[in-house]
């Protein structure tokens, strides 16, 4: 049983609007981020995105790391083939939800 129903058009870009009383009951906003969620037997799960926490120590080294290269291409090697290939067969069975949560580090 739905609380709420609406239906929108998809144009010939695959684009709609998000009814009114969906933006509503998710309380989204312009620029929000939508997550679609596909369940097995079809049906499409809608909800808002969760924001991403900015990481100030991520952020500050992924900057030093961008300067770096900006500054210093020369330093730039690429990786020999062996090694590719060790890390392929080390991640071959390795499956990995990039949609998931990441544990919060509290447990």
């Amino acid at each position: 049983m739905s609380i709420i129903e609406s239906e929108s058009t998809l144009t010939d870009r695959y684009q709609t609007t998000v009814p009114e009383a969906v933006r509503r009951a998710l309380h989204l906003s312009k620029r929000d981020r939508i997550h679609y969620a596909i369940e097995a037997d079809g049906r499409v799960v809608l909800t808002r995105a969760e924001s991403a926490v900015e990481d100030a120590a991520l952020t500050a080294f992924l900057a030093f790391l961008a300067d770096d290269i900006t500054q210093h291409p020369e330093r730039l090697t690429a990786i020999d083939q062996a090694l590719a290939d060790r890390l392929i067969a080390l991640t071959a069975e390795v499956v990995v939800d990039l949609d998931a949560a990441l544990p919060s580090g509290d447990a």
